[in-house]
């Protein structure tokens, strides 16, 4: 463990073996037993990277009383955006942010009782819990509007990379 600043934070983080073929259903209920009470808890995926205020998550989550709340985000374009008259070229952006749509940035702050919606370890929390949670009206939209950025492909990988090179990574607090 290398420890990059010795200030302490009031939180507590548990590492838990959910097994290898567990969806993340299962894997969220697998760690239900290490939540103490009726509190929020977080849950990331742990493919993107973000400046993202999480302390600003929970609390828009307790405002809301629903059990789920999904930081949304708009990805950066991968290609630049064209305006056009009929034929005409009016404008040219490159690589905008966002390209319109909201997405789940695979950032979460959830509530003990989003657990009750798995029923089978296999499941993935993002196919039947959250399509029960969401018609029930549970889940809500933390908007992100910083820096977010997934890291999926070799690409994204090497962006990342160039950017912490750099000294200009958006997500790096020390």
């Amino acid at each position: 463990m290398e420890v990059h600043q010795s200030v302490a934070e009031p939180w507590k983080v548990t590492l838990v073996d959910t097994g290898d073929q567990t969806g993340t259903g299962g894997r969220l209920t697998r760690v239900a037993r290490y939540i103490e009470g009726d509190d929020a808890f977080c849950m990331t995926y742990g493919d993107g990277l973000g400046d993202i205020d999480i302390s600003a998550s929970v609390a828009f989550h307790r405002e809301h009383g629903g059990r789920v709340t999904i930081t949304a985000v708009q990805p950066p374009a991968r290609f630049g955006a064209l305006g056009m008259d009929g034929t005409a070229i009016t404008s040219f952006q490159e690589k905008p942010q966002g390209e319109g749509g909201w997405i789940n940035g695979g950032f979460f702050v959830l509530s003990p009782k989003a657990l009750d919606e798995v029923h089978d370890e296999a499941w993935m929390f993002e196919r039947e819990p959250m399509v029960s949670l969401t018609a029930q009206r549970q889940v809500h939209a933390y908007r992100h509007r910083g820096f977010w950025q997934a890291m999926d492909t070799l690409r994204d990988k090497q962006r990342l990379e160039e950017l912490w090179a750099s000294g200009r990574a958006p997500w790096k607090t020390w």
